[in-house]
């Protein structure tokens, strides 16, 4: 049944096909004015030096982690370290990729917009699916590719696979997870370090609209869309994607070891489901259109509804075709039916909370347009009334992801969990497109503003962009939602790996290790706030310099110095990610290797929920600022006014809630999860020493 392999590296490699015909497509689309080309030139060039840098500090943690699990694992376990190398540099690939078509998509949607609303999402949605498209396709390659390679090495027996083949491969996602967390942390302190400087000072301070050409910072902001927005996302859900496919085989694995005929297909299945997945979101990418009745937000969602429907539809097939008729796991014995409702319930799930995102933070809605009125008040009742939406906005996603563990366990036990978290992932490609849409619409609008375009299209992008918001807003809500699931999966995968057979909470070392893995998220977030705390600060003293020491840049008579704000987002993001970054791999190895794996397993059962509560909590508080301050701003005079300022006064609060600290926490708590995996053998052999 390797033969299986083969059908999901060719579709990773249609999906990679398909993407690369999308940026063809996009780059024969027309720049715009020399000043558009000259303004997408220096993102593009602030966003590649960025990266550049970012990468080199990647390249060293990659080499010395890849040494350390060299060295310190023996015989088949030392792949662990290819596996992790290829792992990072898909992951930064697939960053790479997406970000730059996105830098040079944005003039082409800013001109597109000229012609029309509809040609205009065409071009930012076709550049976004080259991101969505990419990553999907390179993370099922990278799986797969490796997968047949080690069969070849090691064999294809239940013992084999489940004993060698998975635990090598694990790597593979390790290597993902660090270079997500390295990109979500430094993409995040660059764009939200230049958000709050261009804003506070360009907007608060000197009443000049955002993204005016005036503004010292408004390349920078405009190059930490793309690095954080579209280089993090994609790194973010390359690793989600990437977990959950393995914690899926490694389950996979121990079911079919106590199966019947066919048991090793439960290895196999995540694989085809995946390409499935893909199969659907490329379809699904080219239903995107604007009709007579069809906003843009509804253009979306026909693409995102419509590759969930098609995924629906043919996994059951796929299902039935590949999957035993019956299989045993643990003491119950669970019918192939299961593993479909499963797949059903992780989807559903994933939808349900992309609604309640979107009920909680869109704009023009109940509790976005709560905060807008407190903001007539001042800042301090609307940061009060954004705090209490993120608190209250946890609640139906919790229930959601607390329904869809119980329901799959019900249908298929632990193996029905991994699949119901890649059955939530399952159409990542369109719902990535979907994502990475909006930084680039968001870039669209600042190139109109920056080269004084017909107002019209400023409007045009306008509205791109305030559905760029909302969707962005379901995005992180999606992601943590898949976070929740894919860690509670690698958790299972790592107490089967390790050999704990039953988790006693009443253990002093399990309770010692859910104390600090609740208190993990908060010190993280707490890193990377302070991190953005600090590169806003240097940012409003630079912008506030350059106001008061350069004549002439408010009257519009000289160019702000732009690469002096790009410099302080770049070495500010630089030096503080690390540290955040090392603490997430360090932790669990710590953990395991001088307290034990029972005390490990406590410290991912508290970051995971801690994690997640937190990480909701933040993202839409962030987001519902965010569209109150732009529900305030679509308003006749609303411009200018002391209830916009606290507006985005707010908004500035928001902006490192749910584009730094939030969005960190899902990779945080898969990567505690993936470390631990990966260490497992290891630590199933030092036990009885620890004993």
């Amino acid at each position: 049944m390797e033969k299986l392999l083969f059908i999901s590296i060719a579709v990773s490699l249609v999906a990679l096909l398909t993407a690369f015909i999308k940026a063809v497509i996009v780059y024969k689309k027309p720049r715009g004015t020399k000043a558009m080309k000259k303004i997408s030139s220096a993102i593009q060039e602030g966003a590649s030096a960025f990266l550049r840098r970012e990468y080199k500090v990647l390249f060293v943690v990659v080499v010395l982690v890849a040494l350390l699990l060299a060295i310190f694992n023996t015989g088949y376990l030392s792949w662990v370290a290819v596996s992790f190398m290829v792992g990072a540099f898909f992951s930064g690939l697939a960053g790479f990729v997406g970000m730059k078509v996105a830098t040079f998509t944005n003039a082409r949607t800013a001109c597109a917009a000229k012609k029309s609303l509809n040609a205009a999402l065409k071009v930012a949605f076709g550049g976004g699916s080259v991101m969505g498209l990419s990553v999907v396709g390179l993370a099922l390659l990278g799986i797969s590719a490796l997968a047949y390679i080690y069969i070849l090495l090691f064999g294809s027996s239940k013992e084999i696979m489940q004993e060698t083949l998975l635990p090598v491969l694990t790597g593979f996602s390790l290597g993902a997870s660090s270079v997500a967390l390295f990109a979500r942390v430094g993409g995040g302190i660059y764009t939200k370090a230049a958000d709050v400087g261009a804003d506070l000072v360009g907007k608060v301070e000197s009443n000049i609209p955002e993204d005016d050409a005036r503004n010292p910072a408004t390349i920078a902001d405009n190059v930490g869309d793309n690095v954080g927005d579209v280089a993090g996302m994609g790194a973010d859900l390359f690793e989600s994607y990437s977990g959950a496919i393995l914690s899926s085989l490694v389950i996979g694995a121990t079911a079919s070891m106590c199966s019947c005929t066919n048991g090793l297909n439960l290895v196999y299945l995540p694989l085809i489901l995946a390409a499935l997945g893909i199969a659907a979101s490329i379809l699904g990418t080219f239903a995107v259109k604007i009709g007579k009745r069809i906003n843009p937000q509804l253009a979306l969602n026909k693409g995102l509804y419509l590759a969930s429907a098609l995924f629906a539809i043919f996994a059951y097939p796929v299902i039935k075709a590949i999957a035993p008729k019956e299989f045993n796991f643990g003491e119950a014995t669970y019918h192939y039916c299961g593993i479909y409702y499963a797949v059903l319930i992780g989807l559903i799930c994933g939808i349900l909370i992309g609604l309640i995102t979107d009920y909680y933070t869109a704009e023009g809605k109940k509790h976005t347009n709560n905060i807008a009125e407190n903001s007539k008040s001042g800042p301090a009742t609307n940061i009060i009334a954004g705090l209490g939406v993120g608190m209250l906005s946890t609640m139906w996603p919790a229930i959601f992801i607390a329904l869809a563990v119980v329901l799959s366990y019900k249908f298929s036990g632990l193996y029905g969990v991994a699949i119901a978290g890649l059955g939530m992932l399952s159409t990542t490609g369109v719902q990535l497109a979907v994502d990475a849409y909006g930084p680039i619409a968001d870039n669209a609008g600042g190139i109109a503003q920056m080269t004084n375009m017909d107002p019209e299209v400023r409007q045009r992008t306008d509205k791109l962009d305030a559905v760029g918001n909302t969707t962005a807003a379901i995005g992180k809500g999606f992601a943590i939602g898949s976070a929740a699931l894919t860690a509670l999966a690698l958790f299972e995968a790592y107490r089967v790996s390790v050999g704990i057979q039953v988790v006693n909470m009443a253990n002093p070392f399990m309770m010692a290790g859910i104390f600090i893995g609740a208190m993990l998220p908060f010190l993280f977030s707490a890193l990377a706030m302070d991190a953005v705390g600090k590169a806003a600060y240097d940012m409003v003293i630079e912008v506030r310099r350059q106001f008061k020491e350069i004549p002439g840049i408010l009257e519009g008579k000289t160019a702000p110095d732009y690469k002096k704000c790009v410099d302080i987002s770049t070495k500010s993001a630089i030096r503080k990610m690390v540290l955040p970054a090392l603490i997430g791999i360090a932790t669990p190895a710590i953990i395991g290797f001088v307290f034990g794996p029972l005390m490990l397993c406590g410290l991912i059962v508290g970051t995971t929920v801690s994690g997640v509560m937190l990480a909701l909590f933040m993202a839409n508080a962030g987001g519902a600022w965010d569209n109150a301050k732009k529900h305030i701003e679509s308003l006749p005079g609303g411009k200018g006014t002391e209830q916009h300022k606290a507006a985005v006064i707010g908004d500035t609060v928001g902006d490192p809630f749910k584009d730094t600290a939030g969005p960190s926490l899902n990779v945080l708590m898969k990567l505690i999860s993936i470390v631990a995996l990966t260490i497992a053998p290891l630590l199933k052999l030092i036990t009885p020493l620890l004993k």
